[in-house]
């Protein structure tokens, strides 16, 4: 019997096997980076060891020190989660020889599903159907377009789709670096690109006496940078007579390789209906809340019961009634490439939550879960991957899932970092995704342009500045020294009004300019609008509740001042706006063409020297965060006057990179 686990991982995943841990009355050990001290999963454990550092290569994918942490700490077992050394056999085998209890396949299986090409190979032997592979440095044009994949790993990096061929020797290169930082295997190869394929995973389950379930499929083709980001159970695509035969041949595969614990055999679905295996993930996956919706089981207790010796039974629990969808929050802005954002999250709460970790009810009716490994005033670093939480709904149909998850994910107040919820939102409303029609290159079809579109229009902006505005003059109000009960903005002879200047979410200047009035808010623009109420709710936190009429529609403005930001959550959707100062900083300006640093990160290529010529669009530093890779690209065509980072460099958000001289004007002068 288990009775102490080292989860060796952080974030989401680490608290939900301490979850099911405390379930089982199993003592739990946390690990943690120097980035991670205060992370929410470390107060959770029993016990808590550090791992100096805080790149992954020096903590997380560090075994040997994650072994010594269980050692140190009294545990008995190693839950390696998803990602970092999750998929090492190696390290699986180091976790054995050290005496604790591997809770995971055996190092055997995980090293026979490791290399995706050695994979295929093993696939085809046993008749499940693949995909052919391609050497990377045989494709020929009549191959395009391909997919170029890293043999190790997941998760998205280390992929890349080419359909030139002049593109294909920088996507191996890119490809086998980012491979290398995630995975520590360059190792790269190419297959076909299915069009419009559908990604359709089954969930397996097999125990060390011959007894292997098949728990139905994942529906998980909506990605972008191939990770998934919707994931649902059932598949809408899949009928009954498809998932027999995708479920016999995930079995065949688990059986191929004398797999045991939970796993995955991921399938691309055509639109005829042929499929052909992509990988198995030798782990949990993320994605793991909807088959235990659907299915009424814990997998991370069948996890550890299969570790401890314990026999399945026969068959697997039948399928219940109902629809699960999960969604991945991100802290990134889908609308800039998808770029990660980081900071410090003031507010994170989600309404209408059931169960954290675990089933609605415990299984007993459909609801709301949350799996988040981040929470309000959690910083959120650039050393990993930037996902802040999963929202799971189960529903009893796949219609009501997605109303119930759209109005979750609108509803929440997430203050501090860029997110993609608007994202999530607008794609559970999408006639395409309520149809059922979805596809691995959904998201290009439909267009970013508008699944990325704010949920606020440029109406709701405007009042919600105008909210803004009149609850931070409250705020201003109740930390007066005197007369703190007078109506703020009160004036005795009416005179100029109030002004505020505010920069929005488009990065343009919104001024609001008010009065209040004897009979009401007089604003300039804002016909028909009019203050109910404004009320402090948390003059610490900096919250106010204002009420707005407009043609006698009434909604509350909640506002949350955070410094020179202020958050504005309402049903026309949220906005965040800073406060812009009267006179501006001449130290906070920065010279024209100055090209900035979108986030923190690693520098790991230049492209460009001073006095080179660039075109709008052109890559001109490529910069490393969050375990991928991120174009800078030059604005405007120009020439490089000036270059301020070299490859291996860290910089800060916001550094300036390098300058940008306009090109000369057709007059032969210069700008």
């Amino acid at each position: 019997m288990i009775e102490s686990v080292l989860a060796a991982n952080r974030g989401e995943i680490a608290r939900r096997v301490f979850r099911t841990c405390r379930d089982l009355g199993i003592g739990t050990v946390a690990v943690f980076s120097d980035a991670d001290a205060d992370a929410p999963h470390v107060a959770e454990a029993d016990a808590a060891v550090r791992l100096p550092g805080a790149a992954p290569a020096d903590t997380y994918l560090r075994g040997d020190l994650i072994v010594a942490a269980a050692r140190a700490a009294g545990a008995d077992a190693v839950h390696p989660g998803y990602g970092f050394l999750s998929e090492n056999a190696e390290f699986a085998r180091a976790v054995g020889a050290a005496g604790l209890t591997w809770i995971g396949p055996p190092p055997e299986a995980i090293a026979a599903m490791g290399s995706k090409i050695e994979a295929k190979k093993l696939m085809a032997a046993a008749d499940v159907p693949v995909l052919p592979e391609l050497d990377p440095d045989a494709v020929a044009p009549a191959d395009l377009p391909v997919l170029v994949k890293a043999s190790a790993g997941g998760g998205g990096r280390g992929m890349r789709v080419v359909r030139a061929m002049d593109e294909l020797a920088d996507a191996v290169a890119a490809a086998r670096r980012e491979a290398q930082s995630a995975f520590g295997d360059p190792a790269v190869f190419c297959e076909p690109l299915l069009e419009r394929a559908r990604h359709i995973e089954v969930q397996i389950v097999a125990d060390r006496h011959g007894t292997v379930w098949a728990l139905g499929e994942r529906e998980c083709s909506i990605q972008r940078r191939h990770q998934k980001i919707v994931e649902e159970a059932p598949s809408p695509a899949v009928t009954p007579a498809l998932r027999e035969r995708l479920c016999a041949a995930a079995v065949d595969a688990a059986r191929a390789i004398g797999y045991v614990g939970a796993g995955t055999v991921e399938f691309l679905l055509a639109d005829d209906g042929r499929f052909f295996f992509l990988e198995m993930n030798t782990r949990l996956q993320v994605e793991h809340p909807v088959t235990e919706c659907l299915y009424g089981v814990d997998l991370v207790r069948l996890q550890i019961e299969v570790a401890e010796g314990r026999a399945l039974p026969a068959e697997p629990p039948p399928p219940r009634p109902g629809h699960a969808i999960e969604v991945r929050l991100y802290a990134e802005d889908p609308a800039a490439g998808w770029r990660p954002g980081s900071g410090v999250l003031h507010t994170f709460d989600v309404p209408g939550v059931d169960a954290a970790f675990d089933l609605p009810g415990r299984g007993a009716g459909y609801g709301v879960r949350l799996d988040a490994g981040v929470g309000a005033g959690g910083e959120v670093g650039v050393h990993y991957d930037p996902m802040l939480a999963k929202v799971i709904v189960w529903e009893e149909t796949r219609a009501g899932a997605a109303r119930r998850l759209r109005a979750a994910l609108a509803g929440a107040r997430l203050h501090g970092v860029v997110t993609n919820r608007d994202l999530l939102v607008r794609i559970l409303a999408e006639p395409a995704f309520l149809a059922g029609d979805t596809h691995t290159g959904y998201i290009d079809q439909v267009g970013l342009d508008a699944l990325a579109a704010p949920l606020a229009d440029a109406r709701a902006v405007r009042v919600s500045a105008l909210a803004a505005a009149l609850a931070d003059a409250e705020l201003n109000r109740a930390a007066a020294p005197v007369q703190r009960g007078l109506p703020s903005g009160w004036r005795n002879v009416p005179s100029q009004p109030q002004r505020k200047t505010f920069e929005g979410p488009d990065g343009a200047a919104i001024e609001v300019a008010y009065r209040l009035a004897r009979g009401g808010l007089i604003a300039d623009g804002y016909d028909g609008v009019d203050l109910v109420r404004a009320v402090v709710v948390d003059e610490a936190g900096g919250e106010v509740e204002v009420t707005l009429d407009a043609a006698g529609v009434r909604r509350v403005f909640r506002v949350r001042a955070v410094g020179d930001r202020l958050f504005v959550d309402s049903p026309l959707g949220p906005v965040a706006l800073r406060a812009l100062p009267r006179f501006a900083d001449p130290g906070d300006l920065v010279a024209p063409g100055s090209l900035l640093a979108p986030m923190p990160g690693t520098v790991v290529r230049v492209d460009v020297e001073p006095g080179d010529s660039v075109t709008e669009g052109q890559t001109l530093v490529v910069l490393e965060a969050m375990k991928m890779e991120h174009p800078v690209t030059a604005p405007a065509a120009g020439t490089v006057a000036e270059l301020n980072v070299a490859a291996g460099q860290q910089v800060e958000a916001g550094a300036v990179l390098a300058v940008i001289a306009e090109p000369p004007s057709s007059e032969g002068g210069s700008e």
